[in-house]
């Protein structure tokens, strides 16, 4: 069979030369004998890995000096509790609540202190980003939590929130390496890799130094715990060495294609052909409010359930998979990652507009 173009919103796409360069070394990985599946953690060829895949992120995203990259496992949701965990110093934080994930967050941390939900878009389906330019921050909060993309809902934080001072802590997770960002501008930076970077199985946590202390709350694990696995480079434990191995080559081939400029380029390229259809067609529309659009993530709907679900499924015959709307909202969902290319968006358009035609 031929390679389909998958719009799932992760486990996701990943770019083709990258595959085929993990395919080549799978059973022999530049002449050790073995496949990286097999080696050590401990042993130097991982060693090179992980110390290159490190360097080529901080090149990329021009990572300060003083922050720590951490390949951790978990996902992005066990640093729903991690995060609190270690950051909690004064029992509060504020919390903007954009989506299901910031909302999974938001009731995690509540296990850790005093939570308080500053912003929310809930009142509308999630189909907006609010005005954070003014918020009531705590005054004792010691962070400002937001999802800075909302994989289920395609919303996405334009300019950040006016945290007043106080450190910014952003999941990352949908929107990760989509664009050039100012790593400074937050105290944590963290993504599941498993949508825009690499397998499933694995978080990056991009850290300021401040914040990684042996100051944890009472009872907290030694495994969530940041200063044990900034101390140990990422190898205290075995970690996700295969994951590493494979965002190391999409690191490199970021890097390859022009790196994020580049990136954010053709993505505003690829979803303009895709929303530019939705705002003149006259059987999809688009859920989320134009000036709250993902790059990312496209949901959209017909207004009847029958008509989705008939889409969903003569799509998948025509080679383009994994449309259908997450489970809480329903409809469909078009996730243009860094590896989809722009053809696959024009053949998703290209059909859209042909079932249009047979179903007006």
């Amino acid at each position: 069979m031929s390679r389909v173009y998958n719009f799932s919103a992760g486990p996701a796409v990943l770019p083709e030369p990258v595959l085929k360069e993990v395919a080549a070394e799978m059973m022999d990985y530049q002449g050790s004998g073995m496949s990286v599946m097999e080696m050590s953690h401990r042993s130097p060829e991982f060693q090179k890995i992980i110390d290159d895949a490190e360097q080529d992120l901080r090149d990329l995203m021009n990572i300060p000096d003083n922050y720590k990259v951490l390949f951790l496992q978990g996902g992005a949701s066990q640093q729903f509790a991690m995060i609190p965990m270690n950051l909690m110093k004064n029992g509060v934080a504020d919390y903007i609540v954009t989506g299901q994930w910031a909302k999974k967050a938001y009731q995690e941390a509540q296990k850790y202190g005093k939570v308080n939900k500053i912003a929310s878009s809930e009142d509308k389906t999630f189909s907006y980003i609010p005005d954070c330019s003014d918020l009531p921050i705590s005054p004792d909060a010691d962070y400002v939590y937001i999802c800075e993309n909302n994989t289920i809902y395609g919303t996405k934080f334009k300019t950040l929130p006016n945290t007043k001072g106080k450190t910014l802590v952003a999941d990352v997770s949908s929107c990760f390496l989509s664009e050039p960002v100012d790593v400074s501008k937050y105290g944590i930076i963290y993504g599941g890799v498993q949508k825009n970077i690499g397998p499933a199985g694995m978080v990056i946590a991009i850290i300021r130094e401040d914040l990684i202390t042996e100051d944890v709350l009472p009872g907290t694990p030694t495994m969530l715990t940041y200063k044990t696995h900034a101390d140990a480079g990422s190898l205290y434990n075995t970690p996700n060495a295969y994951c590493i191995y494979v965002c190391g080559k999409v690191f490199k081939w970021l890097k390859a294609m022009g790196g994020l400029e580049e990136m954010q380029k053709r993505n505003i390229e690829k979803a303009k052909i895709l929303y530019d259809f939705l705002d003149q067609s006259k059987l999809f529309k688009g859920t989320v409010e134009p000036a709250s659009r993902s790059l990312m993530n496209v949901p959209f709907v017909t207004g009847d359930k029958d008509m989705d679900a008939k889409f969903v499924k003569e799509a998948k015959a025509a080679g383009l998979v994994n449309l259908k709307g997450h489970r809480t909202v329903g409809g469909m969902r078009a996730s243009i990652y860094n590896a989809m290319p722009k053809e696959g968006v024009e053949a998703l358009v290209a059909f859209m507009k042909k079932f249009e035609e047979e179903n007006a």
